[in-house]
This record gives C-alpha cells, structure tokens and sequence, in this order.
C-alpha cells in the first residue's frame, strides 16, 4: 500500500483515515476498540477526532472520543503505530470554543490528557474564527510546535479567501502552515472544495482529507427508501438531505459500478473514487464494527477504471 503525504508535514498517512466521530457515541469503548484494532490491523494508520465529539448527544460534554481512542492507545500500546489527528475551535460549552491564543494553549494540554499522549501529529482548526487576526492561532501553534505537543497543524471549515490569508501570513511572517485542509467532500458534496478550495490546496501544496467521505451514510447505499431512514439515528437528517433524484442517480451509478468489480460494496467505490481525485490525500471514514472498518479498508485496493469514474463524475456533477 503506497502512503501518501500530508502537505509538506513529512507525515505520511494510508490512503483512507477513520473517523473517530463515533467513539463513545454510537460505539461504546468496546465496539470502538474493535474498530480501532480492525483498523490498524488492516493496513491504516491514521485516526481523526476532536475535542468536540461528541458534545451533542445528551449527557455527554465533548472529549468523549478522545478518551477512548486514549484508552485504546495506552491499553494497546500502539502510539508509535498510528498517527493521532485532533481538532479545536468548535463550541464546547461554557465558553470554552474559537482559536483564541490563551484557550488553544488550555484546549491542547485537554486533549493530550484525554488521549494519553505528550503529542498531536496533527492538530487542526475546526472552524475558523472570523473575528480574529489569522495570525492569532498560528503564532500559539508556533509555541506548541516548539514545545514538541504538535507535529503539524491543518484547517478545517475554512474560506478559500482566509485560508489564502493565513497560508500568506504564514510565509511572510515566519509562522507555521496550515499543512493540511479538512472538507466536507463526496459524491453529493462536491462543488464547494473544487471551485476554489481545491486549486488553492494544490497551489500550496496542502495535503486534502475530506470528511463525510459516505456522505453520513448515504453513498453505503443503506438508505435508499424513505423507510429505510428508520434504520439508524443518523437517518432523519439523511432523508431531505440526499433522498432525492440527484441522489438516487447517484446510488444508481454506484451500483453500476458495483456490478463491474466483484466483490465491492457501494461504500467502497464512493471512497475509492475520492482517492482518486486529483489533489485528494485520503478520505475520512469512520465505523462501529470490524465487518463495516473491512469493507471501508478494501477501497484502498479498488482500481477504478476511467470509464467508472467518468460515470460517477457525471451522475455526481
């Protein structure tokens, strides 16, 4: 499996991340763990959280995730095995949210607490703070990456006019650089990363790692019927969303492809269409169970051919 490079981090990651969203959610901490060791064991090495997750179920208050990829870290041993993705900048609760300097400093010492490590290997901006200098988050990523607690930083839900902004302030200013941006990208979600986002990452060579790479679920092919919606909790936010004849042309074009590669699952080719892409690093996916992490890792061997991309790029267009 040939890695790929994240920016010019000097980080290398597989060609698939998994999402660590679910972790002590809609997994507990033994189905995470199951995940976790599925994953690594299949050949990935990247794991992507945040401090926010998963702040919105009820009773919990963010840091859930972590906790248990930090658990899974310490009982495993598997550090030095994997790379450990974060992310700060959301609303937590009690203030505690943005790229303010003094709360980035207070937000990362929590989260390596959380995971039981001494550092990031990539630590991201969520969300940007309008309001703010671009500056103000780099100059307090400069001090955490002088003091060894992060390897690398990233974006995440940026504008491709204040990325632009903190990539130039970042060159001009000695600071340092946004190596990676994390967008919402897949089938259904295509035109706001390849208008203007994706040809600023390549110009700057940023490395890409789109999240809601199955687009909550709806490009596995699970929810094809307004019944199905019934089947998990993410289903009532699915229906209006994609269920739809934009979507449902673009499932139909899925299962053609499908029906070319014996063996492969609609979840698979959505993926592997996106490590294809040119300019895309690897696709973020996350999972509850081995069987759905194994089918997840086989888009890494899928080889599209150009007539199956061309397909879905224009049953997606």
């Amino acid at each position: 499996m040939q890695h790929r490079e994240l920016g010019r981090s000097g980080l290398q990651t597989a060609p698939l991340v998994l999402g660590g969203n679910v972790f002590g959610w809609t997994a507990d901490q033994p189905a995470s763990f199951r995940v976790l060791d599925a994953f690594v064991d299949g050949g990935g090495n990247a794991i992507d959280t945040a401090n926010v997750y998963s702040a919105w179920a009820p009773g919990h208050q963010g840091g859930e995730s972590e906790t248990v990829i930090g658990k899974w870290l310490r009982q495993r041993g598997r550090r030095d095995d994997v790379l450990i993705f974060s992310k700060v900048g959301m609303k937590m609760g009690d203030g505690r949210q943005g790229l303010g300097k003094a709360y980035l400093k207070t937000a990362v010492e929590e989260s390596l607490r959380r995971l039981q490590t001494d550092y990031l290997d990539l630590y991201q901006s969520h969300q940007d703070g309008e309001e703010r200098p671009v500056t103000e988050p780099l100059e307090a990523y400069a001090e955490l990456i002088q003091e060894g607690k992060v390897r690398a930083i990233g974006a995440s839900n940026f504008s491709a006019a204040r990325l632009r902004a903190a990539l130039e302030a970042s060159a001009a200013q000695g600071l340092p650089r946004y190596e990676t941006l994390q967008p919402e990208y897949n089938l259904y979600n295509r035109q706001s990363l390849e208008q203007d986002l994706l040809p600023l990452c390549q110009e700057y060579g940023l490395g890409v790692i789109p999240y809601f790479g199955l687009a909550s679920g709806f490009l596995t092919g699970k929810y094809r019927t307004e019944a199905d919606l019934s089947q998990s909790v993410r289903g009532s936010s699915i229906g209006p969303k994609y269920l739809n004849d934009r979507g449902r042309a673009i499932l139909a074009a899925l299962d053609a492809v499908v029906e070319r590669h014996a063996g492969s699952s609609p979840a698979q080719v959505a993926l592997a269409w996106i490590m294809a892409r040119p300019g895309l690093t690897a696709p973020i996916a996350s999972a509850t169970s081995p069987a759905q992490v194994a089918d997840l890792l086989q888009a890494m061997q899928l080889p599209l051919s150009e007539a199956d991309r061309h397909q879905l790029n224009q049953a997606s267009a």
